[in-house]
């Protein structure tokens, strides 16, 4: 932490921290318009030749990007820690996810370059990844110790809402039905976009690359970043063994290995329960995708909710409070989700008159979800914040993205295995009820220093 954070004191004004929260905002719509509803399926029903194609080059893509974040980021983290400031190393990713982003609007339909706007979309999402490790390593050096839950709560409720609007914006001003010619408002495309060129969808990349440009520039200009540290020169080398230091005591720091198999687990089961819970209200209760976008406006929403609440238990309680009791309710709402059928609750049958019920059910569920996802997530940069000393965060946040992106295969491949097991779509989520189990199972092992305080003042 900064000599003032670490003394308690104020060492960051208002408009720096709120410039730093920006970030979220900034790189939300990367995460909602490319990534899940607007660019992706635009991608395997249009530019692929056949949709099955397409979920297997966007898989491969994506993947391909995550393997790389998740052996770059803790060597790059380790680097930057040696050196010190972390704004370059956000500058730079954030040049590489504009251009990413940006480069989507060639993504024609029945594209012949399909390698080609692959590789954009890996880029965008190195960039965009990339850029945010950093960013979440400059958290500590912000606020004291006792403000960190609710500044990363504030922050990800934040970024929750620009996901939101940038989502609203694009699916009631740019992208039409090609039946229609029409929005979801009911009006033709702004900016004369061509319907049956898809370029509302297509235009998403260049809106996602635009926006972040814009909103990321207060965190450059108002939000301080810390002093360099040693000379450039020879800090690759001393990164590196650093890194190599933290690797081989990792197993024997019992709080800090423990938090991040724990939250490799839960953040497996959260990402699987958001991946397909789509698909099993589609596959299951026979819902439209218009329900489904209703259903993903309402977690979203709640999640902002979430967020913010669980920021402020965190100052109060601590975060691994916060994750643990949110994972407790999204285990608890998986349980229902899967008891949950057209015509059934907790597997007990509902009379025709209440055919509804599991429907109701079913969005309770899911803004529950996306509450307790909110909380969890924000509250789990506050606990891996306490699990190391300032001058190993980014490394920390390194090891993080390790930790969430080498196996965000098990989640599906698990759900899939399921399901062809029990050769059921509802018993196949079952999987993610063990996820989130088993990385509760290992968060009493964590510390926080929130805990630490509370056992010095008794």
């Amino acid at each position: 932490m900064t000599k003032h954070a670490a003394a308690g004191e104020p060492g960051v004004g208002r408009k720096g921290i709120f410039s730093w929260m920006m970030f979220d905002w900034a790189t939300q719509p990367f995460h909602t318009l490319i990534i899940t509803f607007v660019f992706a399926p635009y991608f395997a029903s249009y530019v692929a030749k056949d949709p099955v194609q397409g979920q297997e080059l966007w898989g491969f893509a994506t993947g391909a990007g995550g393997v790389i974040i998740a052996f770059m980021a803790p060597v790059l983290g380790a680097i930057a820690d040696s050196a010190g400031p972390r704004k370059p190393w956000i500058f730079c990713f954030s040049i590489l996810g504009f251009f990413g982003c940006w480069m989507l609007w060639y993504a024609e339909p029945g594209s012949n370059n399909l390698g080609l706007v692959a590789i954009f979309v890996v880029v965008g999402l190195i960039g965009m990844e990339f850029a945010a490790v950093f960013n979440n390593a400059m958290m500590p050096d912000l606020v004291p110790r006792e403000r960190l839950g609710r500044l990363s709560g504030n922050a990800w409720a934040l970024g929750y809402v620009g996901g939101i609007l940038s989502l609203i914006f694009v699916l009631g001003f740019m992208v039409a039905q090609p039946s229609t010619g029409l929005t979801l408002i009911g009006i033709k495309p702004i900016f004369g976009f061509n319907s049956a060129a898809h370029e509302g969808s297509r235009a998403s990349g260049p809106l996602t690359a635009l926006w972040y440009a814009v909103f990321v520039l207060p965190m450059f200009f108002y939000t301080p970043d810390v002093s360099r540290r040693v000379a450039a020169k020879g800090a690759v080398m001393r990164g590196l063994r650093s890194l190599q230091t933290t690797l081989r005591a990792l197993p024997g720091q019992r709080s800090y290995f423990s938090y991040l198999v724990s939250s490799m687990l839960y953040r497996d089961g959260l990402n699987a329960l958001y991946t397909f819970g789509g698909i099993y209200a589609v596959g299951v209760l026979g819902w439209s995708i218009t329900q489904v976008g209703i259903f993903g406006i309402l977690a979203a929403t709640t999640g902002v909710v979430g967020a913010i609440i669980g920021g402020q238990v965190d100052d109060r309680l601590g975060p691994k409070t916060v994750v643990s009791v949110g994972i407790i309710l999204l285990t608890l709402c998986s349980i229902v989700i899967v008891s949950t059928s057209p015509t059934e609750v907790l597997f007990i049958k509902v009379a025709a008159s209440s055919s509804s019920l599991p429907d109701i059910v079913f969005y309770i569920c899911g803004c529950l979800i996306g509450a307790a996802g909110g909380a969890v997530q924000a509250a789990s940069r506050t606990l891996l914040v306490d699990q190391v000393p300032a001058d190993k965060v980014t490394e920390a946040f390194g090891l993080y993205a390790l930790s969430g992106k080498a196996t965000t295969f098990v989640g599906p491949l698990l759900i899939g295995a399921a399901t062809a097991y029990f050769g059921s779509q509802r018993l196949g989520i079952s999987p993610v009820i063990g996820l989130f189990l088993l990385g509760l199972v290992l968060l009493p092992m964590v510390k926080s220093a929130h805990s630490k305080a509370a056992a010095s003042v008794v």
